[in-house]
């Protein structure tokens, strides 16, 4: 796993941010922006995009852990794929 922050990458745009890392080979990006699906084209991408929705407080976001790694285990490139993490 590499964050954009150890690679530099957190000042980047999102469409940069995906360059960037389709171009590190870097095949899945995980993130909380539910906007980039209709900020960025995805068609044609190598990268696979799960995005977090709800709330991103750790304490909740491990309780679903495994619907993550399902999303994560199921991502294709050029796919977006959503998990929903319930407030409470």
């Amino acid at each position: 796993m590499v964050t954009a922050q150890a690679r530099g990458w957190d000042r980047l745009t999102n469409g940069e941010l995906l360059k960037a890392a389709e171009e590190a080979a870097i095949d899945l990006f995980v993130t909380t922006d539910r906007r980039i699906r209709y900020q960025q084209n995805l068609a044609g991408r190598r990268i696979a995009i799960v995005v977090l929705t709800g709330t991103t407080k750790w304490s909740r976001v491990r309780l679903h852990f495994e619907r993550i790694a399902a999303a994560v285990n199921g991502a294709m490139p050029a796919g977006y794929t959503e998990v929903d993490i319930p407030f409470r």
